[in-house]
């Protein structure tokens, strides 16, 4: 039984609960930490409650330690609870920039213990099925692809941390690196040329990012945008044109456009398919449930996860991180 330590019971925390709660054949949460200790009794009266997440890390006797806190305090509790000899779940994105990273992955390497990351979207079904067609050769080569994450702002967090570059990063690093991160492991390398354009709020911060990416021949590009009004709904999607075929995923549904042959929509198997109002852009619980049902079976059969892995998501930190320079800063002119 893999016992977990959960720290923040916000959003993501809450979904990341529900999800250990679906794997209670081999997972136990044993121990919550919140600032408002009242939410995290809420998640689970039969659980450990401490005030702080470094309280948790330093008495709870835990397998694994969840990190599900505002991006600017993952560093110190993923170094803390690797310093301790525990597992780490950290949520993405990794930190808030390079040196931290490198923090991140020397810390991991000096204690040896097994992380990953929450790139939940390497996880996500419609994704997945996408990254499986590619590398089976299923339509031949990626000719070309659009990919496109947009959002109302984010006021919903607690403290308003999202729309604080110092604690979130920008939309570019908390929002955009999902599209980021899958297009690289899409295509399984690093894009050779780079080109990105933003659109700013009043104070000069990247509120929106168009970012073009060549890969040989292919060209990818993606829009990461977080202020649309608060009526305007959240939504993903991708088009991706093959040699053989066109897949598009819109409006939640996957549909492959063979160049021979009608369309169709690929028929997937839904491993935890619950929809649950958490406070977040959610549409259902799948694939959070299988990137920590995969993490989990991972520790109990003394393997090292090798999908979302802490080198990787530094490499898409990276990424983003320079769309952002490209474009002029994630903070320019302004007030």
């Amino acid at each position: 039984m893999i016992r977990v330590g959960l720290i923040g019971c916000g959003g993501m925390g809450s979904t990341h609960a529900n999800c250990y709660m679906a794997l209670s054949e081999t997972v136990k949460l044993v121990a919550l930490a919140d600032l408002d200790e009242k939410k995290a009794k809420a998640l689970s009266g039969s659980a450990e409650i401490y005030s702080t997440g470094m309280e948790l890390i330093e008495r709870a006797d835990v397998d694994v330690i969840d990190i599900c806190l505002p991006t600017y305090l993952h560093t110190e509790h993923a170094v803390k609870a690797m310093e301790k000899g525990r597992n780490v779940f950290l949520e993405k994105p990794l930190c808030l920039n390079m040196g931290e990273a490198k923090l991140l992955l020397e810390t991991a390497e000096k204690t040896g213990v097994k992380i990953q990351i929450g790139q939940v979207i390497r996880f996500w079904d419609e994704y997945v099925w996408l990254k499986n067609a590619y590398d089976e050769n299923k339509y031949g080569k990626i000719i070309s692809g659009v990919f496109t994450r947009l959002s109302p702002n984010p006021k919903w967090s607690w403290n308003n941390w999202y729309n604080k570059v110092e604690l979130s990063g920008s939309m570019a690093t908390d929002l955009h690196i999902h599209d980021v991160d899958f297009v690289r492991w899409l295509m399984g390398s690093e894009p050779e040329e780079v080109y990105s354009k933003a659109t700013r709020s009043s104070d000069g911060v990247i509120q929106q990012l168009f970012t073009t990416y060549k890969f040989g021949e292919t060209v990818i590009s993606s829009e990461g945008c977080w202020d649309y009004p608060d009526n305007f709904p959240f939504s993903m999607t991708f088009r991706v044109k093959f040699e053989k075929a066109t897949v598009e995923y819109a409006k939640e549904v996957l549909t492959v456009y063979p160049a021979e042959g009608e369309p169709f929509t690929p028929e997937l198997e839904k491993a935890f398919a619950v929809k649950k109002d958490v406070g977040i852009n959610l549409s259902n619980m799948g694939a959070y449930y299988s990137e920590l049902k995969y993490f989990t079976d991972k520790l109990i059969a003394g393997e090292t996860p090798d999908r979302a892995t802490l080198p990787e998501a530094a490499k898409s930190l990276e990424l983003a991180l320079k769309e952002m320079e490209i474009a002029g800063g994630v903070v320019k002119g302004g007030k």
